[in-house]
């Protein structure tokens, strides 16, 4: 029960540290490039808005009801969506999100860290181990499907949701083995079978939009749009990665200092 109350309260410091960090750095970095893409998401539909104008006076009023009853059934549907209103509300439920995204993470890095010492014994270096560890999630989780899938900033065609959920699960899966087999196997043949785990993905292949993404825009705003996506990527990869170093560390020394005794003392 005691290892238990400290793998929850550790992965808690950690989540409530490193979320905090997460949602400062997308507040600094990523919300500003997701803003300026949707005001160009909302052009796209307006020249559909504008084809009214080209009518003569004789159908201003029908227009004029016609748009009222639409405006009136999406003030309806509407009602039924919920979402947090810009400003202090949305960043807080972003910084909700991102503890308990970081706190199933924590998690996740203690339990993988909990098992090499269980299997292995007490390691001298639990954050050198952390940061194997997170280097390791970070291929897997990050790198390894944003590679086939990059960040997409809003307003931008893709492919089919599911096919792009299939493939960055395959993807995931894959490093993941890769990493276990790198780990784990004690012949040179490791290498050998983490980079086979590592071509899976690649050699099924990523699904991918037909076409320009931002086929929909005036050329101007595909020019904005690419701009901004490039940038969006390199962005997402920094707070990505700053992430798994925050967490290679905290989740080290958590471990260290709280967890890795009393393992030590269950096993003997």
């Amino acid at each position: 029960m005691a290892l238990f109350q400290r793998l929850i309260w550790g992965a808690l410091a950690v989540a409530v540290l490193l979320g905090s960090v997460q949602t400062a750095l997308q507040q600094w970095q990523a919300v500003p490039i997701i803003l300026a893409a949707e005001t160009f998401e909302a052009q796209k539909a307006a020249p559909v808005a504008a084809v009214g104008h080209v009518h003569d006076h004789n159908d201003h009023d029908h227009g004029e009801a016609n748009a009222h009853a639409h405006s009136h059934e999406a003030h309806e549907d509407s009602g039924h969506d919920w979402a947090p209103a810009d400003g202090l509300e949305r960043t807080t439920w972003t910084w909700v999100a991102n503890l308990l995204h970081v706190f199933s993470l924590a998690l996740l890095m203690f339990a993988v860290m909990g098992l090499w010492v269980w299997r292995r014994g007490a390691t001298q270096a639990p954050l050198r181990l952390g940061f194997v560890v997170a280097a390791a999630g970070w291929l897997s989780l990050h790198l390894w499907p944003s590679l086939g899938l990059p960040a997409e900033v809003p307003g931008m065609d893709a492919a089919s949701l599911g096919s792009r959920q299939g493939w960055w699960l395959l993807a995931a899966s894959c490093s993941a083995l890769a990493c276990a087999s790198a780990a784990s196997l004690r012949t040179h043949w490791r290498w050998l079978a983490s980079a086979a785990w590592l071509a899976v993905p690649f050699i099924w292949g990523a699904p991918q939009f037909a076409g320009d993404p931002a086929a929909g825009f005036r050329a101007d705003a595909q020019a904005q749009l690419h701009k901004l996506g490039a940038h969006f990527i390199w962005v997402t990869g920094v707070i990505a990665l700053t992430l798994w170093a925050g967490l290679g560390a905290g989740c080290g020394l958590v471990f260290q200092r709280w967890l890795q005794p009393l393992m030590v003392g269950a096993k003997t």
